[in-house]
């Protein structure tokens, strides 16, 4: 089932259809309206000439910025669990390994 999402960017309202099976796309909305306040707030200080192109870039490449920074943590972190794991691995080995050496050989 589509859903409509209506935002309120530069004080006009737009409204988007999206897909049947996105169920974040509110918050996705909100984000984007976020991020777009968050740099018209760091211009507003600045001369009035900043155009709406370059404020939706800027906030465009501050959340491409974000997403590029949360996908390298987790390319990290993966490769972290996975070094863990591995070690974990080992040592299970290792000592099951010994476990069974123990049992084969002849007690005195």
């Amino acid at each position: 089932m589509e859903q409509l999402v209506t935002i309120k960017l530069f004080g006009q309202p737009y409204t988007f259809k999206t897909e049947s099976g996105d169920t974040n796309a509110k918050e996705v909305a909100d984000y984007l309206v976020k991020e777009v306040t968050k740099v018209e707030a760091q211009h507003s200080s600045k001369s009035s000439g900043v155009t709406k192109l370059a404020t939706l870039i800027s906030a465009a490449m501050n959340i491409a910025s974000e997403n590029i920074e949360l996908k390298n943590n987790h390319s990290d972190l993966l490769q972290v669990i996975d070094k863990k794991a591995t070690n974990l691995m080992q040592r299970l080995d290792s000592v099951l390994n010994v476990k069974s050496l123990n049992k084969l050989s002849p007690k005195k």
